[in-house]
């Protein structure tokens, strides 16, 4: 009889939230663990950001479902991630060449760090979206027009990416987590983009 007049209990808005903040810090351990393997990257970022829209969406899941959606994530992400690391490698050049002082090196290298931060940003925005059966190259393609569409959701971005290097630089450790937040913020972008 003492049962029955249980009321079920709610969490308090701030319990909340701070279970979605530590999700996200959970999620960014995970999204550490899988991108070992260095262009496993991308598809490591898609799981994480598609767990944290779970977990706001109020849907199940932990980590076998994460590892499920890495597995799916990573038969296309792979080849993102070696293109990605490509590109990481031609401004790396253009920086060495602004280094030498060649002429025109200062331009080549500022384009250049432009258009990869450009291309990780786009890259971001399209792992926030990704879903089992989606393809890499549609989800690109849709991401970089995405990105240039809405330059406040990509600055963003773009500060979270600071943010992971400057606790890198503080506290290594600490920039594990932290990609969880970032993860967490390419959700939220891609979610205000959406609405509007």
């Amino acid at each position: 009889m003492a049962e029955a007049r249980v009321k079920a209990r709610r969490e308090s808005v701030f319990a909340e939230r701070f279970g979605v903040f530590a999700e996200c810090l959970l999620t960014g351990v995970w999204i550490a663990v899988a991108s070992a393997g260095v262009v496993t990257c991308p598809a490591a970022f898609a799981a994480g950001a598609r767990h944290l829209r779970r977990r706001t969406g109020h849907v199940g899941g932990g980590w076998r479902e994460f590892v499920a959606d890495f597995r799916v994530a990573v038969r296309g992400g792979w080849v993102v991630g070696v293109a990605g690391w490509g590109a990481a490698a031609a401004v790396w050049v253009d920086v060495q060449a602004v280094r030498a002082g060649l002429p025109g090196g200062q331009l080549v290298g500022a384009v250049g760090v432009f258009a990869l931060l450009g291309i990780v940003v786009a890259g971001m925005r399209a792992a926030a979206v990704w879903a089992p059966g989606d393809t890499w190259r549609a989800l690109l393609g849709a991401a970089g027009r995405r990105t240039v569409l809405d330059p406040a959701g990509s600055f963003l971005l773009v500060g979270g990416l600071v943010l992971v290097g400057c606790s890198a630089l503080l506290i290594a450790p600490l920039a594990v987590p932290v990609l969880g937040a970032v993860a967490a913020a390419a959700v939220a972008v891609e979610e205000r983009y959406r609405r509007r």
